[in-house]
């Protein structure tokens, strides 16, 4: 089965790219051009693979065009250059709203407390096979590369990390020893995060990664491919564990 599956994906990525698909990429994902020609085609295969077997589903009376899709699954892709990976294993929709929607649910914060009540949201990532997002915070978020949010990365970091069926700030990681420097670096950089935003200080890392373990990873996550130069600067090690997982270096 696994090899059948490797056969089909090396078929679909020695397929041309289609043309009208690549000024879709150029525009909606600036970060394309600043990287090195292999990695350009390397993203275009991954974007062939990705299309070829996840389901889109357009939500709210949005209808799906290829600028949608191809959008989406660009930046999903990013995450995925020059690792050894089984394309979001457990991911089968995408379901995409025209706007940030809503939706009714609880809510732990690092403190502890429990907020229950309806929330607006740009996003989301289910473990049960799903990712959901709005439209108009995927456009925005693409065209800005400084900003330190994209909604994309965020919730596909998401999808990283319950590979192993667990939300908790630990994606695949592979050899037994990167799991120790993980936890130890990643893990006092939580704590200091949280530490800081108790006292009421100002923090370069976003307070909503306080919020879990999880949520830390998907928000340093943006920060790494967004703000990389700050995060380097601020965060060295969490910036090196951060480098060693997705085998890049992005351009500051």
């Amino acid at each position: 089965m696994f090899g059948l599956k490797n056969r089909r994906r090396k078929k679909i990525s020695t397929q041309p790219f289609p043309p009208d698909w690549l000024p879709i990429v150029e525009k909606n994902i600036p970060r394309f051009q600043a990287l090195p020609a292999e990695d350009r085609r390397e993203l275009l295969k991954d974007i062939l693979i990705f299309l070829a077997e996840k389901n889109f589903e357009g939500c709210g009376g949005l209808s799906l065009t290829d600028e949608i899709r191809v959008t989406i699954a660009a930046q999903a892709c990013l995450l995925l250059l020059h690792r050894k990976n089984d394309d979001y294993p457990r991911l089968q929709s995408i379901l995409v709203y025209p706007h940030a929607y809503r939706v009714d649910g609880k809510k732990v914060s690092s403190g502890g407390f429990i907020r229950e009540g309806p929330e607006i949201r740009a996003g989301e990532s289910w473990s049960r096979g799903a990712v959901v997002l709005s439209w108009d915070d995927v456009k925005k978020s693409a065209s800005d590369l400084r900003d330190g949010h994209n909604v994309v990365l965020h919730e596909f970091a998401h999808q990283l990390d319950q590979e192993d069926g667990a939300a908790d700030g630990i994606p695949v990681l592979g050899e037994r020893s990167r799991y120790t420097a993980w936890a130890r670096v990643l893990g006092r950089e939580y704590r200091e995060l949280v530490s800081e935003i108790e006292k009421g200080h100002r923090t370069d890392i976003d307070p909503y990664g306080a919020l879990s373990p999880a949520e830390f990873f998907a928000v340093v996550t943006e920060c790494f491919f967004e703000k990389p130069a700050a995060l380097r600067r601020r965060h060295p090690e969490l910036y090196r564990q951060l480098r060693l997982f997705y085998r890049q270096d992005p351009p500051s």
